[in-house]
């Protein structure tokens, strides 16, 4: 049986069509530094590209 990579499970979720969800990394802290049009694009969930999210599926064999 596979196993679910837990560090892929921990980065992203899949959607209801299948595909892969990310957040922004870098924004956990130092955000005064940062505009709040990069902060408020970063709050929106991003999608993986479909070249990387091939071999990050097959982590996920049970979904999420």
């Amino acid at each position: 049986m596979q196993k679910t990579k837990k560090s892929i499970a921990k980065r992203f979720k899949l959607s209801g069509t299948g595909k892969l969800i990310r957040r922004t990394p870098g924004f956990r802290h130092l955000l005064g530094a940062k505009s709040t049009k990069q902060k408020r694009r970063a709050s929106r969930d991003k999608l993986v590209a479909e070249g990387h999210a091939k071999p990050l599926k097959r982590g996920l064999p049970f979904g999420l």
